[in-house]
């Protein structure tokens, strides 16, 4: 199962949330958050979230 994190880095750009809504949202802080557990069928665009965040804030775990 993929997992998805948001570091300390993020900027808020709000670029993943726009890619995967169902996943990543900007919390009220500003910046994103995202989901523990993700379905199979967003991964690949989970990590397209993640390839394409401008600070790299996105880390991606696999169980």
């Amino acid at each position: 199962m993929l997992s998805a994190h948001v570091n300390e880095n993020c900027i808020g750009c709000g670029l993943c949330a726009s890619l995967v809504p169902d996943v990543f949202a900007i919390a009220e802080e500003g910046v994103a958050r995202g989901k523990d557990r993700i379905r199979d069928g967003q991964a690949d665009a989970v990590r397209e979230a993640a390839d394409s965040c401008p600070v790299d804030a996105i880390e991606l775990e696999e169980d």
